[in-house]
């Protein structure tokens, strides 16, 4: 889901390129960048910081890049994620106003459940994706993009103001909170020596909000973007220094930065908006039809519904895939080809699989080639080397469920 930049050419990896601010040294942008309440935090344990979404935070700290990325595979690692924009929507009305502009059944939610879901416009177009959560304090919570922070939240706030002039009762809020995501196989296990909910009943897309190392009304939403178990917890900005040192204290827990966090989320086929899904791609070119509702497919009452849903029932023209290959890492805009060596789509992620110790990718190719096992070329440095298109995830994602 989350949105990255383009920060990691010299690392080895590739993040995205944002139309805010491009990934560079702070020395030229410094002034213009937002800072999160961990900003001097970041600084003080090491961590390189470019510019991101507008925003100033860390590619990496003093590990490498794969070092994070393999201590969340095998740990536990802490992001600061505060950049993503926090909203409420709330009043009586809440569910039907959100229900316009995204594609799920919010009204199937039950308290405190949460899912992943997309803006769209009446062309098909994803806009968007975002994490709803319908809490039981009577709000929706939702947590999208940075680098959507402006018409995400134009959105949302011109569909309150034609709710509120038909009458409706409906109202938007801007979360100021941090948020924190601790990600990796002994995450909970980490965060339980600091609540007193159980963790075990905090299944997958849920949430709850407790007192976290004694810093009270957080949220703690079992989710994230690495394919980890893991949280993301919105905690007051005045008590997210104390929250971030009290985890570090645990030998489990390391500091990892955007580096390691778009590598993680490539390995288990999440997408990044503005790379693997855009305002041009459809759910269902995106892979991601899973997102449409049920009932929302039967009423087609969302924003481009008369586009999307007959796109379930036929064959769409290209399809987004995972790519295994082999040769010199792939990076996004590589063409990748037929094995008659014609053009047939782009890759829009690549990177080195610090886990599987493979090239993985993912990218866009006509219906008929997105079987897995079909064997293609992609070219790099005007060299091209075989791919095969694979499943995603590439590596087995390890989201907590109750049996």
């Amino acid at each position: 889901m989350h949105r990255i930049v383009s920060v990691v050419a010299p690392l080895g990896f590739r993040l995205q390129a944002q139309p805010l601010v491009q990934s560079r040294p702070l020395s030229s942008v410094q002034d213009v960048l937002r800072r999160t309440p961990l900003y001097d935090f970041h600084l003080a344990h090491g961590g390189k910081m470019v510019a991101f979404a507008g925003w100033s935070l860390p590619v990496q700290y003093r590990d490498s890049h794969v070092d994070s990325h393999l201590h969340t595979r095998r740990h536990c690692s802490l992001f600061d994620v505060s950049h993503m924009l926090q909203t409420k929507i709330f009043g009586c009305d809440r569910v039907k106003l959100l229900e316009s502009v995204v594609v799920g059944d919010i009204a199937e939610l039950r308290p405190n459940q949460g899912t992943l879901s997309l803006f769209t416009n009446e062309a098909g177009g994803i806009l968007d994706d975002l994490i709803v959560s319908n809490t039981s304090e009577g709000h929706l919570y939702v947590v999208s993009n940075a680098g959507c922070r402006d018409k995400d939240l134009a959105l949302m706030q011109d569909k309150v103001k034609e709710f509120q002039n038909r009458g409706l009762d409906v109202g938007l809020e801007v979360v100021e909170n941090a948020l924190l995501a601790l990600q990796g196989p002994t995450a909970t296990q980490v965060l339980q020596a600091g609540v007193t909910d159980d963790m075990k009943k905090l299944p997958f897309m849920t949430s709850a909000v407790m007192e976290v190392f004694g810093v009270s009304g957080c949220r703690v939403t079992r989710c994230g973007y690495t394919g980890e178990d893991g949280v993301e917890i919105s905690v007051p900005a005045t008590g997210a220094v104390h929250l971030a040192t009290t985890l570090l204290k645990n030998p489990e827990v390391k500091l990892a930065g955007l580096a390691a966090r778009d590598s993680l989320r490539l390995e288990a086929g999440l997408c990044l908006y503005g790379n693997d899904i855009d305002e041009h791609t459809t759910p269902v070119e995106g892979s991601l039809s899973w997102t449409l509702g049920k009932r929302r497919r039967i009423a087609m009452d969302f924003p481009g519904a008369k586009i999307i849903v007959p796109q379930l029932k036929g064959e769409v023209q290209r399809r987004r895939v995972g790519l295994i290959c082999e040769g010199a890492p792939v990076r996004a805009h590589s063409p990748i080809l037929n094995t008659e060596g014609t053009v047939i789509g782009t890759v829009t992620s690549g990177c080195p699989s610090p886990s599987l110790k493979k090239n993985v990718a993912m990218g866009y190719v006509p219906f008929k080639y997105s079987r897995p096992g079909t064997q293609l070329l992609v070219e790099v440095r005007r060299k091209q080397q075989m791919t095969v298109v694979s499943k995603m995830p590439f590596v087995p994602t390890n989201y907590y469920t109750l049996k």
